[in-house]
């Protein structure tokens, strides 16, 4: 693939603004470990929310749509699209425990939630487990995507694509800490979105493609077009919409979508002003993430069974790339003209640079601080602490370029990450508002869904990715639940500490109630309402999906679909605002 000079101009251009705004705030970001892990708590809402979204739009997320779109047809979104029912109760229940924690990581959690040995344990192994073993995992598949898109935009070799890649993100992310990540990130994202726009609408203008009605009406596209899966057909109908509906989104860990906040979202909403900013970031990420970005990647990969309706159409067009249905949309952007080209190969380095620059500085608090402070050198100063994570910053990255090499496809990456995390999700919603659950509670699931995925993963059992997971699910659950009825609570006092601090409501805690009444310990009373954040929840939650469909059947030129959706749209948008203003 041949690039312009005006390609070379606006990619180069893009390197040098990013790496002056790395060096522009390291020294500020290079005082202590607020700043360099934190920003300084102190940043707004919006430059949060769109930092969150930026992270997301990762260079691997367009190749993921792209290979369910091929595959499953747009409905196979599901299995993403759950997410936002998690993504919502973060917004309107956990962004404010989060913030009102005063947690530096979310990590540090552990040690306020739990007591004894076992929470310092689980901080430490959970520090290298999740900042290390997790992240690295996730940060090579979107090291993948990059290999993907090298191998067929520029004909690069696997770690040519990965090298080429990562120096620069490393350089600024060590530098700039999350400061500088978040600050790069508003500019990635908005090169990311008039990317994908852009290109989507020339790609759908294309000769061959023939325009929007042709595309929709196209043989190998009108079967691929339904929201939902075929309700005949009920092994689709449990796969791609049910399980994800009814199990998935509570069920499992899955980064950027974490059942009760955690990980980079988690970071972000400690590094807000307060509550409030919490509160507003984390929307703005849900219905930017779900509502607002899809449809370019969707119209993209719909043009692509036009041009290479066939697995093996791609592979002869391009045969020096590695294979997979995740390569249909790097195959549509080689028929991007000049200028073009540029600004779309542009916003997927953007989008690449942006996941991994917040994945390595995610990663790298939790071995500064929540290892290498905690149980190696205690007394470390502040700058040493930001020395241990710039150099962290760059380990990992070393790592997951490796681990980049030996991986195949987006789709299944995917699926072996919901796999770790399969069952472990209930935990994480319930231990703010259930008193009994205790570190062993979290060792439990964590060790038992490992071990399960590993099992399924080494072992021929003859099962599809969906009994897996539910039977990853089923095991992992019931172990945790068993282990934290089986073991002691945590102490009295830790609960008293969590409970006073955070406040939370519910039902779950009326055990602990009666035994510090009996024990003369005092606790706070909350004043939240749980009914007022579920009706906040069930309103968000038709907002952004309403807002997704109504978006679609714009572009399927149904107005009356699309002016009924975006109409419960305004109105689920002004009842929020009320009941929130009055909670």
């Amino acid at each position: 693939m041949h690039l312009a000079t005006l390609d070379w101009i606006l990619i180069g251009s893009f390197f040098v603004v990013f790496l002056a705004i790395g060096w522009k705030v390291s020294k500020r970001s290079g005082q202590n470990t607020k700043e360099f892990f934190l920003s300084g708590q102190n940043m707004p809402w919006w430059l949060l929310g769109i930092s969150m979204v930026a992270t997301t739009f990762s260079a691997d997320t367009p190749n993921l749509v792209t290979d369910i779109v091929r595959q499953n047809g747009i409905s196979g979104n599901w299995v993403w699209w759950a997410f936002l029912l998690t993504g919502m109760l973060t917004v309107f229940v956990y962004a404010r425990l989060w913030r009102r924690s005063e947690v530096v990581t979310d990590l540090e959690f552990y040690e306020l939630r739990y007591s004894g040995p076992e929470a310092a344990f689980l901080r430490g192994f959970r520090a290298l487990y999740l900042g290390v073993f997790f992240n690295v995992m996730i940060m090579a598949a979107v090291c993948l995507a990059a290999i993907k898109i090298g191998g067929v935009l520029f004909d690069l070799e696997p770690w040519q694509a990965v090298v080429y890649a990562s120096v620069v993100t490393v350089i600024y992310s060590s530098f700039g800490g999350l400061r500088g990540v978040i600050f790069t990130d508003f500019l990635q994202f908005i090169v990311a979105m008039i990317g994908s726009v852009w290109a989507a609408y020339y790609i759908v203008n294309l000769p061959e493609v023939g325009g929007l009605d042709a595309l929709l009406q196209h043989e190998n596209v009108a079967s691929k077009l339904n929201f939902l899966p075929d309700f005949n057909d009920s092994s689709t109908l449990w796969t791609l919409l049910l399980i994800p509906i009814a199990v998935q989104w509570w069920s499992v860990w899955y980064p950027g979508a974490e059942p009760g906040g955690g990980g980079y979202v988690a970071q972000r909403m400690l590094s807000a002003k307060n509550e409030q900013h919490a509160i507003g970031a984390t929307l703005l990420f849900n219905i930017a993430h779900y509502a607002l970005r899809p449809w370019p990647w969707i119209l993209i990969a719909l043009a692509s069974l036009v041009l290479y309706p066939e697995l093996s159409d791609i592979k002869n067009a391009f045969p020096n790339a590695t294979e997979g249905h995740d390569l249909g949309y790097s195959a549509m952007l080689t028929h991007l003209p000049p200028g073009l080209l540029g600004l779309v190969v542009t916003s997927l380095i953007a989008a690449f640079m942006s996941t991994i620059s917040t994945h390595l500085n995610w990663g790298s608090s939790y071995i500064a601080l929540d290892f290498y402070k905690r149980f190696v050198s205690p007394s470390s100063s502040e700058k040493r602490l930001v020395m241990v994570g710039r150099f962290s910053t760059v380990i990992l990255m070393v790592l997951a370029a490796l681990l980049a090499l030996l991986l195949e496809d987006a789709l299944s990456t995917f699926n072996i990450l919901l796999q770790i995390g399969a069952g472990t999700g209930l935990i994480f919603i319930l231990r703010w508002f259930w008193w009994r659950i205790n570190a062993y509670s979290e060792i439990t699931g964590m060790a038992v869904s490992f071990i399960v995925a590993l099992v399924f993963e080494i072992g021929d059992f003859g099962f599809d990715e969906t009994t897996k997971l539910l039977t990853g699910v089923g095991i992992t659950t019931a172990s945790w639940i068993a282990a934290t009825l089986l073991t002691k609570p945590t102490s009295a006092e830790q609960l008293s500490i969590f409970y006073n601090k955070i406040t939370p409501y519910g039902s779950g805690w009326n055990g602990f109630k009666e035994l510090s009444a009996a024990q003369g310990i005092k606790l706070n009373k909350t004043s939240e309402s749980f009914s007022k954040d579920l009706l906040l929840f069930l309103l968000g939650v038709t907002l952004v999906y309403c807002a997704l469909f109504g978006t679609g059947f714009l572009i399927y030129g149904n107005w009356l679909g699309s002016g009924v959706l975006l109409s419960i749209v305004v109105l689920c948008a002004f009842s929020m605002i009320r009941i929130y203003r009055n909670r």
